[in-house]
């Protein structure tokens, strides 16, 4: 079990917590109320900072539910926490639905924080990469989606 140090910026907001055992996020709450119209985007406060340790980031993701009822996401999913950040964690929300507003309260679950292990790399320059079974192949080249009759997945 990895330990994270946190501070409660916000005396009243709980610590970041699983729902479920074996769940990977913990459950992130905003400390204001919002009411964010469709389209409008939001930064909303945690109350909570962290101290990752080297070799880690916490990344926030959006909670499922927020999304499937109501249309909310994230800008910037998932939102990236380099374990040397010692501010506030914010969670940048938008409201996707086209015609209702979401009102959030404070203490409402946002989003959720998922901790991974990062590893640096060093570059190393080559003028050709090697082969692979996929190669070049990107967006649609595996398919999963009918097209119209003689689109192929470059849009031709």
């Amino acid at each position: 079990m990895l330990e994270v140090q946190v501070t409660r910026l916000d005396p009243d907001v709980p610590l970041p917590a699983y729902a479920h055992p074996g769940d990977a996020g913990c459950d992130l709450v905003t400390t204001v109320d919002a009411d964010v119209a469709p389209g409008e985007r939001v930064v909303l406060p945690t109350g909570i900072a962290l101290a990752l340790p080297e070799g880690y980031a916490a990344f926030v993701h959006p909670r499922s539910g927020l999304a499937a009822n109501h249309g909310v996401g994230l800008v910037n999913s998932p939102g990236t926490i380099d374990a040397g950040y010692r501010g506030e964690v914010k969670v940048i929300l938008v409201n996707h639905d086209p015609v209702k507003p979401v009102h959030l309260r404070r203490l409402d679950r946002v989003a959720q924080l998922v901790i991974q292990r990062v590893e640096q790399v060093v570059w190393r320059e080559t003028g050709q990469l090697p082969g692979s079974e996929r190669g070049e192949g990107g967006h649609g080249s595996t398919g999963g989606h009918a097209m119209s009759a003689g689109q192929t997945a470059e849009g031709g």
